[in-house]
C-alpha cells in the first residue's frame, strides 16, 4: 500500500471553479480525501490553534476583496515579524518501498545562527547518514528549498495575482474562507504563487497555504527532486504572530527498470526566538531568509 497523500485542493472538490482551475496541476499528483469531510492534516503534523486576542464574535459577512485586503495586510506584518526571529529547520526526504513503508531517509537540521561579523546564517546542527537509495540532495536542492517565499499575498503583490473566493472549509476546527490565487502574467525574474489559500473568518488571518511556485518557464523546483506542490500550516508565535512551521510535498520518481517509487518532503520549523536588534535585516522582503553559510 503506497504511503497516504494528502490535497488541500481535492478536500474543496464541491467547489466547481477551483477544481477547475487546478486539477491538471495537482489531480496526478494526489489523492483525494472524503471530499465531504474536514481537512485532516498529515499525521505528523501537531498545530494547536490559539486566538490572537479574546474571543469574539465572527465579523459579519464582508466582500471577497475587503477580506482579501484585511488578510494581505496582516501577511504583511508576518513577514516583517519573521526576520526578527531566529529558528531552528528540519528537512526530510523520505522514499518509500513497495510495500509503503520507508525505505530510505535524509534528514538534515539547521539552526539560525550571528557570525562574528553580525550576519545572519543556518548552521547545520544534525545531519545522519543519508540512507536514500533513487535520490540525491545536492547543495543546490537545498539552497531552492530556502527559497521557497513564506509570504506571497502581501498588499504590494496583490495587483499580480487574480484572487477568487471559492467557499468555506474548517482547518484544524477552524471556520475558513478559501480564495484561489493565479498569477496575471508570469515573470521571469520572480516566481509566483498558484494554489489555494484558507483564511481564519474571525480574525482574517491565514491558516494554510497549498501550491506551488510559477515562473514563464514553468513550475519553480530545486534540479533534481520533483516536488512543486506544497501544503503549509502556520504557528502561532508569542500570540500575535503567524509563522510557517510545517510544510509537506509528496510526489512519485519514475523509473524504466525498478518502477515508481513515493517520495515525501517534510519541511518544519521550531524553537522561534526573537534575534539581537543588531541581526535584523533592515528591510524586510516576502522571501527574507537567513542564508547557509558557504
Amino acid at each position: 500500500m503506497k504511503p497516504e497523500k494528502y490535497d488541500g485542493l481535492m478536500n474543496v472538490l464541491q467547489y466547481g471553479a477551483l477544481a477547475a482551475a487546478l486539477a491538471l496541476s495537482c489531480a496526478a499528483e494526489v489523492r483525494a480525501q472524503d471530499p465531504t469531510g474536514p481537512l485532516t492534516p498529515p499525521p505528523e503534523h501537531d498545530v494547536h490553534r490559539v486566538t490572537t486576542t479574546q474571543p469574539t464574535e465572527a465579523p459579519p459577512s464582508m466582500l471577497p476583496a475587503e477580506i482579501i485586503k484585511s488578510f494581505a495586510e496582516k501577511e504583511e506584518k508576518f513577514v516583517r515579524a519573521r526576520v526578527q526571529y531566529g529558528y531552528k529547520k528540519t528537512i526530510k526526504l523520505t522514499e518509500f518501498g513497495k510495500d509503503g513503508q520507508p525505505s530510505g531517509e535524509f534528514q538534515l537540521a539547521v539552526v539560525t545562527v550571528i557570525d562574528s561579523d553580525g550576519k545572519l546564517y543556518e548552521k547545520i546542527v544534525e545531519q545522519p547518514p543519508s540512507t536514500l537509495h533513487a535520490l540525491k540532495l545536492s547543495p543546490e536542492d537545498l539552497k531552492a528549498i530556502a527559497r521557497m517565499p513564506a509570504y506571497p499575498l502581501i498588499p504590494s503583490q496583490l495587483a499580480k495575482y487574480e484572487m477568487r473566493y471559492v467557499g468555506q472549509e474548517k482547518v484544524d476546527e477552524v471556520d475558513c474562507y478559501i480564495f484561489d490565487a493565479k498569477p496575471k502574467l508570469l515573470e521571469r525574474a520572480h516566481a509566483l504563487f498558484q494554489g489555494v489559500v484558507w483564511v481564519d473568518k474571525q480574525y482574517l488571518e491565514v491558516v494554510k497555504t497549498y501550491g506551488k511556485w510559477v515562473t514563464d518557464l514553468g513550475d519553480e523546483r530545486s534540479p533534481e527532486l520533483p516536488f512543486t506542490n506544497f501544503e503549509t500550516y502556520r504557528e502561532n508565535v508569542e500570540g500575535k504572530y503567524w509563522f510557517p512551521n510545517y510544510s509537506r510535498s509528496d510526489d512519485t520518481l519514475h523509473f524504466k527498470e525498478s518502477g515508481d517509487v513515493p517520495v515525501r518532503l517534510v519541511i518544519k520549523w521550531s524553537d522561534f526566538k526573537p534575534l539581537p536588534a543588531s541581526a535584523v535585516p533592515a528591510q524586510a522582503t516576502p522571501d527574507a531568509v537567513a542564508k547557509p553559510k558557504p
